[in-house]
């Protein structure tokens, strides 16, 4: 039977809290009942969340996301709080780059791929148990339009949306059958400080895009996507028109993005 997730007295891990979209989303989420473990780096930027959601729905885990005893940590929490049932875990935390692939050093792709796809797929795998024991339970993972169609000067950021969004495809199938459902919501560009810390990138690199979403939006979209427990959501107009573009007319669309690269 179809049922809606519903925030009202669930728990959730939130990766990547304490700015932009994962923050919107831990205020927006505690605001309807949902007690969250924000984990974050920074842990003068998570502190704020406890000013900014009611009073006891927040609890947080500073720490490097790609480290084992961070999870650990996040997960202990949930048990110390709600005795092993996690109804929510959302892979928010993200990093990216902008040049020439020609240009980047070998260490510029593997810190994007473990930071955006083996640390989401880490926390799901340990969080899972758990997750196993939710109420109507989501694992939510936020990826890109560059996971569906891949843009010149991103390329390792495109790789590990693409590797993001085949693995959510796969597990989709195999939790068939059981209680969790996994979502992948798929933004275009956020007005965030994500542009505000590329790594291995020229400071003077800017995105091109067409249209952006305040992060505010993005997290309504996501919170809707998972009240509904929704397979795959994509992001604004123009979002939707680069996916669809790039599925109808995939030669032109080439054609179109080959004369961004420098």
């Amino acid at each position: 039977m179809w049922t809606r997730w519903n925030p009202d007295g669930s728990t959730a891990i939130v990766t990547g809290a304490s700015s932009g979209v994962g923050y919107q989303f831990c205020r927006l989420v505690t605001s309807k009942g949902c007690r969250v473990v924000a984990v974050a780096r920074r842990a003068d930027k998570l502190e704020q969340l406890l000013h900014d959601c009611p009073k006891g729905s927040v609890r947080l885990v500073p720490g490097d996301i790609t480290l084992g005893q961070t999870c650990d940590s996040a997960i202990q929490t949930v048990q110390d709080w709600s005795g092993d049932q996690l109804d929510l875990l959302v892979n928010n935390a993200g990093i990216g780059a902008i040049g020439p692939f020609i240009d980047a050093s070998p260490d510029r792709l593997r810190r994007i791929m473990e930071v955006n796809f083996f640390a989401a797929t880490e926390w799901t795998r340990r969080c899972l148990p758990s997750l196993l024991r939710g109420q109507n339970p989501v694992v939510c993972h936020v990826g890109s339009v560059l996971g569906h169609c891949g843009v010149p000067n991103k390329s390792e950021y495109c790789a590990s949306k693409f590797a993001l969004h085949g693995w959510h495809d796969a597990i989709c199938a195999e939790l068939r059958g059981t209680v969790l459902r996994s979502t992948l919501v798929s933004p275009s560009t956020t007005r965030s400080e994500f542009f505000d810390s590329l790594i291995d990138s020229d400071p003077a690199q800017r995105s091109v895009s067409v249209g952006s979403w305040p992060p505010e939006k993005v997290a309504r979209a996501m919170f809707h996507a998972i009240v509904r427990r929704r397979r795959e959501v994509v992001c604004s107009v123009g979002g939707k028109a680069l996916v669809w573009a790039d599925r109808i007319f995939p030669g032109i669309t080439h054609r179109i993005l080959s004369r961004t690269a420098k």
